[in-house]
């Protein structure tokens, strides 16, 4: 495929030869036939001169042969003379034998009066000879014959070749000229338009950056200008439409809830990240909405969407790998300009937390009143017992009275166990950071202690190699070790042994309080930090636990950035290990 420039400069070439050709053909016929006129007038005047001159001297009889060759040489031409008859009485003579035969019959032709003009251009088909005749009267008015004069226009041929040179020699100055016009045409106006049009190409395959040359102020610079402005204006375009994009994508991937995006025709065209890591373990770009999701139920909403063309949305349990999740899914139709149907747009959000947190809040109603109903109702009974009369009995009075204040001081533990909580989630825990000691911290929690493991005969070993210091807020820390020594006692049965272990782990101090108790099943290990959860209930609540003690430890020991973790095995015993950070830091707060 040929570009522009050389387009152009092939129809100029093609222009100037042409234009030459004709004028070169042109001028040859015009010359040609100038000088047969020429010729032919010359002939016509010197055939009637030697036509009078021969009739003056007396006729045919007194023709001078010696005299006519001198004229034939002077004039250049042929000499030919002929009686009536047709008999050639002289004749100058050809070197060519063929060409005299012919000029011999046309001569006698002429005399016997055939028709001359026949013979006249065959003659110069086959000669290239130009001729003329005259009669030949004596001076008494008689015919006596014909003179007939003759010359070759073989001059025609270097005349040809005359022109043929000068209009090669003129071809060769216009193609110097052409290429000399063609660069400066290329370069002032073949060039920009290329560039222009390579700038439209890039500009066509998405590269925007692509720009042209700007030239002065005429058609082709206002072209490339408003090329350059088109590709600024894309380029703007695109920048800002990526910005978008981008903003959109990002939006998109880092939603919590799942997205997925199916076209008209069933397949999905678009699915977030959120969805993938819930439901898709593969590929599904370009798949139908039946193949790649295996939830019957997200299918059926789906295929409701289509029918009805219109939102819907339902809560479903949805089983993932090893748990069930509960979503809310809501299908919505995308209709385009108008009322063009595009597809429909899915989305999963997670209401697991959700629906968890509502049944910890009725769990927590109710267990609340279930923990305030027993002592309420059991302070109320004595007391309607010793109001009817049991004040009178003082060994009754007193066994009452003493049940009266354990169970108040039950519902005052409760309470404040509650308040505590309650503030910690709410208004957030404010520690009081200093450096504690934990040696010294934990030698005065089993101060405290020491008499229920002396009831309960419960063998107590400490293990704590060097000093442990880290910072914390020592009344808090004094609660966490509080509460899991008390259920350590607490679900430890007479005689067993309880035994705490310290050490430093680099980063980090570690204390283990590990017991020989009754143990925790693995299916309720998740669940012990939770409020009101009590592994054995009837023995928790006999012994005044609130069943918000391990709650409590959890959000102090969150509030310390420290870790808490559990290993128990059913009647061999549980082991609660608590990691603190040994680096100070000023965020000690919980939120």
């Amino acid at each position: 495929m040929t570009n522009s420039r050389t387009r152009l400069f092939l129809s100029l070439v093609t222009l100037i030869v042409i234009v030459l050709l004709a004028l070169g053909i042109s001028l040859g016929q015009l010359f040609k036939m100038y000088y047969l006129e020429t010729i032919n007038e010359r002939l016509e005047k010197e055939t009637a001169l030697f036509a009078d001159v021969i009739g003056n001297a007396g006729g045919i009889a007194f023709i001078n042969p010696i005299m006519l060759n001198e004229w034939g040489e002077q004039m250049g031409t042929r000499l030919s003379v002929a009686d009536s008859d047709g008999t050639i009485l002289y004749d100058s003579g050809d070197i060519d034998k063929r060409n005299n035969e012919i000029h011999l019959d046309v001569v006698k032709r002429i005399a016997r009066s055939v028709n001359p003009e026949t013979y006249q251009n065959s003659l110069r088909r086959k000669m290239d000879v130009q001729y003329h005749w005259r009669d030949i009267v004596n001076v008494n008015g008689e015919k006596e014959g014909y003179i007939v004069t003759s010359m070759r226009v073989d001059a025609l041929d270097g005349l040809y070749k005359q022109i043929w040179l000068i209009l090669l020699a003129t071809l060769g100055l216009s193609l110097i000229l052409i290429a000399l016009i063609g660069m400066k045409i290329t370069r002032n106006y073949i060039k920009p338009i290329e560039s222009a049009t390579a700038v439209a190409i890039e500009l066509a395959k998405g590269n925007y950056r692509a720009r042209t040359y700007e030239m002065p102020p005429d058609e082709i610079g206002m072209l490339n200008t408003s090329v350059n402005i088109l590709a600024r204006n894309l380029q703007e375009m695109m920048q800002a439409q990526e910005v978008h994009q981008n903003r959109l994508t990002t939006l998109i991937e880092n939603i919590e809830s799942g997205l997925l995006l199916i076209d008209d025709r069933g397949y999905i065209i678009m699915a977030n990240r959120s969805f993938k890591k819930m439901f898709v373990t593969g590929r599904i770009i370009k798949k139908r909405y039946h193949e790649a999701i295996e939830q019957k139920e997200v299918t059926g909403i789906v295929e409701e969407v289509f029918m009805t063309e219109k939102s819907v949305r339902r809560q479903m349990m949805i089983p993932l790998q090893l748990e069930q999740k509960e979503f809310e899914v809501s299908g919505a139709p995308i209709i385009g300009t108008n009322d063009e149907w595009k597809g429909i747009l899915v989305v999963f959000h997670d209401i697991t937390e959700l629906k968890h947190l509502e049944q910890m809040r009725k769990d927590f109603v109710a267990n609340v009143s279930h923990e305030l109903k027993t002592p309420i109702t059991s302070i109320k009974g004595f007391s309607e017992t010793l109001l009817d009369g049991a004040l009178n009995d003082p060994d009754a009075a007193n066994l009452f009275l003493d049940i009266i204040w354990k169970e108040s001081e039950r519902m005052e533990t409760l309470v404040a166990d509650l308040l505590d909580l309650s503030k910690i989630e709410q208004k957030g825990l404010v520690l009081n950071v200093s450096s504690i000691s934990l040696n010294k911290l934990l030698e005065e929690v089993i101060m405290t202690l020491e008499n229920r493991m002396e009831t309960k005969q419960i063998d107590l070993h400490v293990e704590l190699k060097e000093e442990l210091l880290i910072p914390g807020d020592e009344y808090r820390l004094k609660q966490v070790f509080l509460n899991l020594i008390t259920n350590a006692i607490l679900y430890t049965p007479q005689g067993g042994s309880i035994i705490i272990k310290g050490c430093d782990a680099g980063e980090t101090v570690n204390v283990t309080i590990s017991d020989t108790g009754i143990g925790i099943e693995k299916a309720e290990l998740s669940r012990i930090f939770e409020r009101f959860y009590r592994v054995d209930k009837a023995r928790s609540r006999d012994s005044g636990g609130t069943g918000l003690g391990l709650a409590i430890v959890k959000h102090i020991m969150e509030a310390h950035h420290g870790k808490i973790s559990v290993e128990s095995e059913v009647s061999k015993g549980t082991s609660f290990t608590v990691s603190f950070q040994k680096k100070f830091s000023n965020d000690f707060t919980k939120n």
